[in-house]
């Protein structure tokens, strides 16, 4: 199977990585920057069991041609519309694309570039950042990638994706519900991400903050009452999974979009926080903490 990375950041570099691994044709389409970078140091992999090195192929964007079975998108959410402009040379007619983004409005946008019948769902999860030399850095053993149809019809094209992640040593989920499985990974890093870009602290600084967990019930079900709107049909079990995983101080967390503020950089406010104020407001929802959230990281924004 012929795959292209598009992004070889913590995400990319570590899922594609393990592909390249267990013998997949996997090239990773990246920028100068971290061309460069790749080329001098490798794809370095820094793991609870150990660092590993690999030389991954690579490539820049006008060198991209021919085309790939599977593209894996990775990049930032506002990356999205110059990667799209990006991989269009490696689109054929059997390819599929598999983006691996925060929010859902990624897939609309894919959709009416490649077609319906080009974009299938995915999503991961994983404690991974970039060191000073652009090693990957997995933090704790998970691993999880999940992918499917969205529509649920997981037809050859899927099986052969499915056969190529479950070579690869990850903990591979094959779902014939993906969509759901995209609504609660949102639920997750929104709710997640707004306690925490609002706060300014990690959820254990939250919940044994004074009115911490009151926060957090609250925006969490602002979110969920969003989402369910939007065609969402809750899971009582996987949302109280999401919930307790959330509300347990003994367990600090933060969000990448926290993490990213913390440090100064460009932040995903308006796919992961923005997206759902437009769809509340398609349902006449009232979400005063999310539009509280929205203002906090637009005046972030600007001040930069």
């Amino acid at each position: 199977m012929r795959i292209l990375m598009a992004g070889a950041g913590a995400t990319g570099g570590y899922f594609g990585g393990r592909l390249a691994q267990a013998g997949q044709d996997v090239t990773f389409l990246v920028r100068e920057r971290r061309y460069q970078q790749l080329q001098t140091h490798g794809l370095v992999l820094q793991t609870p069991q150990g660092t590993e090195t690999l030389q991954p192929q690579l490539v820049q964007a006008p060198a991209l041609t021919g085309h790939y079975d599977l593209i894996i998108v990775t990049v930032k959410s506002f990356g999205l519309e110059q990667v799209m402009n990006d991989i269009a040379p490696a689109v054929g007619p059997e390819t599929l694309i598999m983006p691996i983004l925060n929010g859902m409005r990624h897939i609309a946008t894919l959709q009416q570039r490649f077609g319906e019948d080009k974009v299938i769902g995915g999503l991961c999860k994983i404690n991974a950042t970039l060191g000073e030399n652009g090693e990957v850095i997995q933090m704790t053993p998970l691993h999880q990638i999940y992918y499917g149809a969205l529509d649920g019809n997981n037809d050859i094209r899927l099986q052969r994706v499915d056969a190529a992640l479950r070579e690869a040593g990850v903990d591979s989920r094959f779902s014939d519900n993906i969509m759901d499985e995209l609504w609660e990974k949102w639920l997750l890093l929104s709710t997640l991400g707004a306690v925490c870009c609002l706060a300014r602290g990690d959820t254990r600084q939250i919940l044994t903050s004074r009115g911490g967990e009151a926060l957090l019930q609250a925006v969490f079900a602002e979110i969920l009452s969003v989402i369910t709107a939007e065609g969402y049909q809750p899971r009582p079990a996987a949302t109280a999974r999401i919930f307790e995983m959330l509300n347990n101080p003994a367990t600090p967390m933060t969000s990448s979009m926290y993490r990213d503020l913390t440090q100064g950089y460009d932040i995903e406010a308006d796919q992961v926080i923005g997206d759902l104020l437009l769809r509340a407001k398609r349902h006449s929802l009232v979400t005063p903490l999310l539009n509280a959230v929205d203002v906090n990281l637009q005046v972030y924004l600007q001040q930069r």
